[in-house]
């Protein structure tokens, strides 16, 4: 017999993380909507055409193909074959699993950009898949939690994107984190400064690096990318600089002098830093972090990514501001967009391990009717549809066996109170309201028991 088993990088999810898991989605829906976003939905698998080209070339590599269906290798001859791995991968495979939920919801933008008022802000929870390695805090299919905005270059848009992630976490009970924000013009900048104009792509994927395999490897990395030893040299004193945020700015500006696209990225970042001043808030939290690269290549100016402090995982959000995504689907006219996603599957880790669930999070029902015969089960039928009437979860064993088999199914389940049905019960039109925590019981009237649960 098979034994069964799941592919890597993929679970289960069984009902106490379920519960957990949607503690941590109602959490971050109800902040999107607070800030005027609206949900969307777009399907699982996307055309290739609109997924390839989007994500950098590791990214491509990532993508899970689709084999088309029915007899699909018949229509691959042997010239297919010789003519290489492309031609033959059309005839086979026309459809990706989607990546991200950014590229799908640009490809959305442009099919109804006629039916949408913009700015159009949205928010979108679905699961992504990805080929990578799997690992501690990686899965080949997770979800995201993406909230973007498209229409408007304002950067009030950052400003909040940075609110939404403070009211989130504070929520979780997550008061030991940093929001990691840079300017991708503030790297085109910097590859201008060091003389290496025009390779911002290279310098970004080789310094996305440097958390996980530090600076010496960064630097092997970009000499083998053909950059000059004299331009790593240049680049050295911006990957230990050490400062508060005004002293970083002055240091870009002094350092990107000679560059118009560099000192632009730190005016919109200055302009950022404005917004929330004017909004009464502070900077608490916020880390300018000039080599803050992110791989994405469609990023165009803020980059933002969240770290917790003292977990073993990695980044737990991430996102920026692109420009020019929807013209790879025939949009003319410029519409620029800002976005970012939490990582649900990397928030539940990290909950998990600071202990930060909350206990109600995994609770399910309330009160469990129990009985002692067929008499007591009917009355308790009664008392059941009154309880769900007035809003509070309950259930009723459905089998007449033992009451200490039924209290101990309550116990298993976590749930608090259990409502004992017998002859006297019945007579007196009442309920023996059992509180498994405390061990306490008292008879009292379906009301009063109504609002003690509520």
């Amino acid at each position: 017999m098979q034994k069964p088993s799941l592919p890597k990088g993929t679970r289960d999810f069984g009902t106490i993380q379920m519960a957990r898991r949607n503690y941590i989605l109602d959490t971050i829906k109800g902040t999107f909507q607070l800030f005027g976003f609206n949900q969307i939905e777009t399907p699982a698998m996307e055309n290739l055409s609109t997924l390839t080209g989007k994500y950098g070339d590791e990214g491509d590599q990532l993508l899970f193909k689709i084999l088309n269906s029915g007899d699909y290798l018949k229509n691959v001859g042997t010239e297919d074959l010789q003519n290489g791995y492309k031609q033959t991968l059309t005839k086979v495979s026309e459809k990706g699993l989607r990546y991200d939920l950014t590229v799908p919801f640009a490809r959305f933008v442009v099919m109804n950009r006629n039916d949408l008022t913009f700015p159009f802000k949205r928010f979108q929870i679905q699961p992504v898949w990805r080929a990578d390695r799997p690992q501690k805090g990686r899965y080949r299919e997770f979800y995201q939690c993406d909230a973007d905005v498209v229409g408007t270059d304002s950067l009030l848009c950052e400003a909040e994107i940075i609110l939404m992630i403070r009211s989130v976490f504070e929520k979780l009970k997550l008061n030991d984190y940093s929001i990691k924000l840079n300017n991708r013009k503030i790297l085109t900048g910097i590859s201008e400064a060091i003389g290496e104009a025009g390779k911002e792509g290279p310098l970004c994927v080789a310094i996305d690096k440097l958390d996980k395999i530090g600076w010496d490897k960064v630097k092997e990395e970009l000499s083998e990318r053909g950059f000059a030893a004299g331009s790593i040299d240049k680049l050295a004193p911006l990957v230990k600089l050490e400062a508060n945020q005004a002293g970083k700015l002055s240091y870009l500006k002094e350092f990107l002098a000679t560059s118009e696209v560099g000192l632009q990225g730190v005016s919109e970042l200055e302009e950022v830093f404005q917004i929330l001043a004017d909004m009464g808030e502070n900077l608490d939290l916020v880390d300018l972090d000039i080599m803050l690269a992110r791989g994405l290549s469609y990023y165009t100016g803020a980059i933002f990514e969240v770290k917790v402090n003292h977990v073993s995982i990695g980044s737990v959000s991430g996102g920026g501001r692109y420009d020019n995504l929807t013209e790879n689907f025939g949009l003319k006219e410029k519409m620029s967009g800002v976005g970012f996603s939490f990582g649900v599957d990397r928030l539940y880790d990290v909950l998990e391990e600071l202990g930060l669930f909350p206990d109600d999070s995994i609770q399910s029902t309330k009160i469990l009717l129990t009985h002692f015969d067929q008499k007591a089960f009917v009355y308790a039928l009664g008392l059941m549809k009154k309880f769900r009437a007035a809003g509070i979860k309950a259930e009723l064993y459905p089998d007449l066996t033992k009451m200490k088999k039924q209290l101990d199914f309550a116990s298993k389940k976590a749930i608090p109170f259990v409502g004992i049905c017998g002859d006297s019960e019945i007579e007196t039109n009442v309920i023996a309201l059992k509180n498994l925590e405390t061990g306490a019981q008292e008879s009292v009237s379906l009301e009063e028991a109504i609002a003690l649960l509520k």
